[in-house]
């Protein structure tokens, strides 16, 4: 359990002295629980969790979601703070700053490098997650979210009030919408209406200094930062308001899978020809890797997922003219809801309850590692048989194509931190995943061979990467006094131009570089 105002300074003290030698860690962490009671005068319980707390393991594996990070020999954080108001979010703030220590904020946790709950040096956890919150407003046409909602909690709230409005955002429902958000959040619409970043309007945070700033007092060049930037690197974004998107009564899902016995090569150069082509209405995403094939043989298969927002007869229609390869038939469609493809595209079954969006525990924990990269031309033929070379080695590795096009090649590479838009024709996310720490070496291994191989075939000068799915092998600030020059080598991987800008903002909103992590923002002064 947490710990009450009663109990509050009597675990402060048992945490200072149960080391034979208080360290200035365990002193620094008394001081902050001292500094805590004072600024907050707590009165409920479940907001803070030492390790002396029963509920401390299981608060701290509640959310993580990557078991590469929560083995025995992983560093722990010293506290972990559960705000449920933002003068806890102030005080967690303003506390560890006097202390001098660091600061990790953790909303999902679907965190690709445990980054929002492992740090090499001292910390705690600000675990955002009694913070969700959602007000839908349809006469506006608006959302207040907080930011330890999930996106399926998002979601289920929009639908409760409407069934012709939705949001841009990721598939998976148990995404915590503060981290997604930040780093811009791509989903099965983002052809119609670009990234959940796009379509942010306001925000709420507590900058360096503890103060609680919206879009106005913070000002344009922290409110476009932190859409998109990664926003725990100025400050902890506590909510974000939202502008939901029109959609029509009746979406269309599909799901086609191919095997190289099938055709699947020659489908996928096609694909790679249409899709960013296609109309803004029409997603379809690929995913690839190992299968057993019909005589027991390892295949490629390749599984082609479509949206489309609008009737099946339209849909047929236009894959016949744009992709008759593909042999989409009336037999493949499902006419739905667009809820009901969120639920469709989240693996759910026909039929589900909406409140399965509701559930925050993703039942999939497993130890993984992604990367990314961004294509501008096709691969060609030979390219791909080297690529299905590669993939057939590794049963549980896969990559997730994702078109682009549409509302992504039309919103300047500018308007926000994220730069991906025009000239991308798909991004890929690379995954692997096992089941046994003992496993990690040799499926690290494997990803960045294939992450080698792709070097010809992918996006030069950057080699561009997807922020939201962080990858520490790009590089990483070793400590606070990284410089801009230093964290350049990772950051214009993800953010192309918009990098310096980005250092230099972090220079005036976090002069003291409180929000320090290994890939946070670095300071840039002129």
């Amino acid at each position: 359990m947490g710990i009450s105002i009663s109990g509050f300074l009597t675990l402060a003290f048992l945490l200072f002295i149960s080391t034979p030698s208080a360290t200035s860690t365990s002193v620094s962490a008394t001081n902050f629980l001292k500094c805590f009671q004072s600024q907050t005068n707590l009165s409920v319980p479940n907001v803070v969790f030492t390790p002396n707390s029963s509920s401390y393991t299981s608060v701290l594996q509640s959310s993580a979601q990557n078991l590469r990070f929560l083995t025995p020999s992983t560093p722990k954080p010293k506290l972990i703070i559960m705000p449920v108001n933002e003068s806890h979010i102030q005080a967690a703030v303003i506390c560890a700053k006097q202390n001098s220590i660091n600061i990790r904020i953790r909303s999902g946790g679907h965190d690709y490098e445990g980054r929002s709950y492992d740090s090499r040096i001292p910390f705690i956890i600000v675990d955002l997650s009694n913070l969700r919150a959602i007000k839908v407003d349809i006469a506006s046409n608006t959302a207040w979210v907080e930011s330890g909602a999930t996106l399926g909690e998002l979601y289920h709230a929009i639908a409760e009030q409407s069934n012709i409005y939705g949001f841009p955002a990721g598939t998976c429902p148990t995404v915590g919408v503060g981290g997604h958000f930040g780093g811009g959040g791509m989903g099965t619409i983002v052809r119609k209406y670009g990234l959940a970043a796009d379509n942010i309007i306001n925000a709420h945070m507590v900058d360096a200094n503890g103060r609680v700033l919206d879009k106005k007092s913070m000002g344009k060049g922290p409110f476009w930062a932190i859409r998109g930037g990664g926003g725990a690197s100025f400050g902890i974004i506590f909510a974000w308001k939202v502008q939901l998107v029109p959609v029509p009564s009746t979406v269309t899902v599909f799901t086609i899978t191919k095997t190289l016995e099938q055709g699947a090569t020659n489908l996928v150069q096609k694909w790679q020809l249409v899709a960013s082509n296609f109309s803004e209405n029409l997603f379809i995403r690929l995913v690839i890797g190992a299968a057993d094939s019909a005589g027991g043989n390892k295949t490629i298969a390749v599984t082609f997922a479509g949206v489309f927002l609008g009737q099946s007869e339209q849909l047929l229609t236009m894959m016949n003219e744009s992709f008759p390869e593909l042999g989409v038939v009336q037999n493949d469609c499902i006419e739905t809801s667009w809820i009901g493809s969120v639920l469709y595209n989240a693996g759910f079954p026909t039929g589900a309850s909406i409140d399965v969006l509701l559930n925050k525990t993703n039942p999939n924990k497993a130890y993984f590692k992604g990367k990314s990269d961004y294509v501008k031309e096709p691969i060609s033929e030979k390219g791909l048989e080297g690529l299905w070379n590669i993939l057939l080695q590794e049963q549980s590795g896969y990559m997730i194509w994702t078109p682009y096009g549409g509302r992504m090649g039309e919103i300047s590479d500018f308007e926000i931190p994220f730069p991906h838009r025009n000239g991308n024709l798909y991004e890929i996310q690379y995954m692997v995943t096992w089941e046994a720490e003992g496993e990690t070496k040799e499926h690290l291994h494997w990803i960045r061979r294939l992450y080698g191989y792709m070097t010809p075939f992918v996006s030069q000068n950057p080699r561009s990467a997807y922020l939201n799915y962080r990858d520490l092998d790009l590089g990483i600030n070793m400590n606070k006094n990284a410089s801009y020059e230093q964290g350049s080598v990772w950051g214009l991987k993800y953010f192309n131009n918009n990098f310096k800008r980005l250092a230099q903002i972090k220079a005036r909103v976090d002069p003291t570089n409180f929000f320090w992590y290994e890939q946070s923002i670095p300071l840039f002064s002129s």
